[in-house]
């Protein structure tokens, strides 16, 4: 309802899509991580496996897109943008409220650990990716290390294992900023899907967006077992691996002028078609 609401409201109150996107990217999110993982308790042997176990399904995709798109001898372009659909899941606009909604407020913690995971592996992935194509060009690299999420990581780690007791003064403006992440980026998700437009399908399309809605929850309940994780870590992950394509996909493709039109096309379609493969992931879970 709320990525609908964006979606009918955007055009009519003429939303600037980017300007609240920036704001969710650069001020929410930091604020929400720090405010979560500061508090959350997770054990660094677990931490690890769930690292451990998201990355290997994603880089299980990245294979199988990889081979795929060589398989129908796509163009070092299209090859590209086969592996970056496949490698950077909508693990925070989607993934972090679909979580909450499934488990609970307790479930955020372990979710953004997958979120964060997943943000690291698929900024790397994508540069590799557009250098595969476009030949070497790094400038997307130092924006791995720049990204407000992963700056943010290291306060909350250290406020964490620390056990320091912040001052309200800092904790309740925090708070309020973590809180309202979650509608904006649904929000945000329904305005950006109306100012791409009714994508138009092609095989290409079709195939990319299957091999990131089939191979990451197959592949996530085949090695679930290998890596011990069970309850609530395991359903998160699971979730996580599932996700569709994020839009962030979208503004590197633009930046890279690797097929801007197809991958935006591509990001709302595997968005949409979502709904039912989540649906059907939920259900299994």
């Amino acid at each position: 309802m709320l990525v609908l609401l964006g979606y009918l409201v955007s055009p009519r109150l003429q939303f600037d899509a980017r300007t609240l996107s920036r704001f969710s990217y650069f001020i929410l999110t930091p604020a929400f991580i720090f405010n979560v993982l500061s508090k959350t308790r997770i054990e660094a042997d677990l931490a690890g496996r769930m690292i451990g176990f998201i990355s290997l399904v994603y880089l299980g995709s990245i294979v199988i897109a990889f081979v795929v798109a060589r398989l129908l001898r796509r163009s070092a372009a299209m090859t590209a943008v086969y592996v970056m659909i496949a490698a950077f899941g909508n693990v925070g606009n989607f993934g972090l409220p679909i979580v909450q909604f499934a488990s609970g407020e307790e479930a955020l913690g372990t979710a953004t650990v997958y979120f964060l995971a997943n943000l690291v592996l698929a900024f790397v992935v994508c540069v590799v990716a557009a250098n595969y194509s476009r030949g070497l060009n790094f400038s997307l690299a130092v924006q791995v290390f720049r990204t407000p999420a992963l700056i943010a990581l290291a306060p909350a780690l250290l406020v964490n294992w620390s056990n320091v007791s912040l001052p309200a003064v800092v904790t309740r403006p925090l708070e309020l900023l973590a809180g309202a992440l979650i509608p904006t980026m649904l929000v945000v998700l329904g305005a950006q899907l109306a100012a791409a437009g009714i994508p138009r399908l092609s095989a290409d399309l079709l195939i990319a967006n299957a091999i990131r809605l089939i191979s990451g929850p197959v592949l996530a309940f085949a090695l679930v077992g290998f890596f011990n994780l069970t309850g609530l870590e395991r359903d998160v992950g699971i979730l996580q691996a599932s996700m569709p394509t994020a839009v962030l996909v979208s503004i590197i493709a633009m930046e890279n002028k690797l097929l801007p039109e197809f991958v935006t096309a591509a990001v709302l379609f595997g968005n949409l078609a979502s709904i039912v493969t989540l649906t059907v992931v939920l259900a299994l879970l």
